[in-house]
């Protein structure tokens, strides 16, 4: 009997998509065409694959608006927030493709009189990527597109919760001429996409997900010698100065802890702020956050969205509730947002004043349209705060002193520092975390490193 892979949209509770699930049989199949079409895609030039890539990106956004759409419907983002995936998608693709040539070029050793010495980057043969929901193409495009530069083959394993998300992948691979087996995705279950990580044949794990599952993956590799990339999540905080521009860092403060309805890896889950500008900040936090039209993410107008799962939900109004019994406000009135049902995806912001480390909401990661916010005297108890957290993706500070942002940020404990922004990822820069947050990299030239393995020359050509 078939299996079947049944995504249940958070807009209705309705079923959106149905699909049958690949068995472990049906994912070494597809693993035996990847390897087979990736010998012949690696002997391709860099040039070659730009050009078809680059097709593949222009076909995609031309269904861009559908593509969109089907993201509100899949996970419940607001139908005027979904286009800007698409944006995202293609700047990311667009500028690891035209990085290529510099990223993947051999590098020369220097002169030395009778040898010719260089380092080749070759590709590992074939990627397995998984990606997960809530930012179904910015998380898979990191390592998709890169990968297919680099020479690999790729096997792409979405989240049950946005299926058609691998398989608009393959719609624009299909459009733009990449060969047959290089590009495949499969709908598989957890047990299958473990056991396909164990066997011969895959190269690399890229993963973005939760930590107990990047565990999960990790343990499913330790048998064999292949990389790794995982991108785990966070609890990223932000540091209000008191010179800051504080509407500006109001504005932007907010829009990082709820745009998504909080379920972004590196959005803001804890804000600290200078006693000096506390009240304010407080104050405008408030009024913008209470600003917010929370409902059918499909009708113009909402600006927050359901969660991707009642449970989801749940979770978050539980770390609310056990904060404020211990001691936390909070600010913002449920009853004043007419969606906000217990039981159900769709949940009111919130924001907590008198909280501390020894509650969840800010320490564990929350994924949810919440943010707690605490007052602090200098920099210092700032950055201690800061450090407290098994987890390491991004930090932000808000201040108009560049000098003491970059020595704060020497002081902080993440994979990216941002000064008066937050929750963005540049293409440009790497894309990495610490402690919890995961290993590994992407995006950037140094993001190709690891798609990649080196391969040494040393060739004596007088003897």
């Amino acid at each position: 009997m078939t299996r079947l892979l049944k995504c249940t949209t958070p807009v209705d509770g309705s079923v959106y998509v149905e699909r049958p699930l690949s068995s472990l049989e049906d994912a070494v199949s597809a693993l035996s065409r990847a390897r087979t079409a990736q010998q012949a895609w690696r002997q391709t030039s860099v040039s070659q694959r730009q050009a078809l890539l680059g097709r593949a990106v222009d076909a995609f956004v031309a269904d861009g608006t559908e593509i969109a759409r089907e993201i509100s419907w899949q996970m419940g983002r607001p139908v005027s927030h979904a286009p800007g995936e698409v944006r995202g998608f293609e700047e990311r693709a667009r500028y690891m493709i035209e990085i290529a040539p510099r990223s993947l070029g051999e590098i020369d050793a220097g002169p030395k009189e009778g040898f010719t010495r260089f380092v080749r980057r070759d590709p590992l043969g074939v990627v397995f990527v998984i990606a997960p929901w809530n930012y179904p193409y910015l998380t898979a495009v990191n390592s998709v597109v890169p990968a297919l530069m680099a020479g690999n083959a790729v096997l792409l394993k979405h989240s049950a919760q946005t299926p058609l998300c691998a398989e608009r992948f393959a719609a624009a691979f299909e459009s733009a001429g990449l060969p047959q087996g290089l590009f495949q995705y499969l709908h598989l279950g957890h047990p299958e996409a473990l056991a396909l990580i164990g066997t011969d044949g895959v190269d690399f794990v890229a993963f973005t997900g939760s930590v107990p599952a990047g565990h999960a993956v990790q343990a499913a590799a330790a048998k064999r010698f292949i990389g790794l990339g995982l991108e785990l999540g966070g609890k990223d905080p932000a540091y209000v100065r008191a010179d800051a521009k504080l509407d500006h860092a109001i504005e932007n403060v907010v829009d990082g802890a709820f745009f998504n309805s909080g379920q972004s890896c590196c959005g803001i889950e804890r804000v600290y702020v200078h006693q000096d500008v506390y009240d304010a900040f407080v104050e405008g936090a408030a009024e913008l956050v209470n600003g917010y039209r929370l409902g059918n993410p499909l009708r113009e107008g909402t600006t927050l969205g359901p969660m991707v799962k009642a449970q989801a939900a749940e979770f978050v109004r539980a770390q609310i509730a056990e904060a404020v019994k211990a001691g936390a406000k909070a600010v913002i009135d449920p009853a004043t947002f007419d969606a906000d049902a217990p039981g159900s995806a769709y949940l009111a912001p919130q924001i907590l004043l008198d909280v501390d480390h020894s509650m969840r909401v800010m320490t564990e990661e929350s994924f949810g349209p919440v943010v707690g916010i605490m007052k602090v005297r200098s920099d210092d108890e700032a950055v201690t705060l800061m450090n407290d957290s098994e987890f390491g993706l991004t930090a932000s500070i808000w201040t108009g002193d560049e000098k003491s942002a970059l020595e704060i940020g020497d002081r902080v404990a993440t994979g990216t520092w941002f000064m008066n922004r937050a929750d963005y990822l540049d293409p440009a820069l790497a894309w990495t975390g610490v402690k919890d947050s995961g290993r590994g990299c992407t995006l950037s030239r140094i993001g190709y490193e690891q798609l990649t393995r080196p391969k040494s020359f040393h060739l004596r050509v007088t003897v």
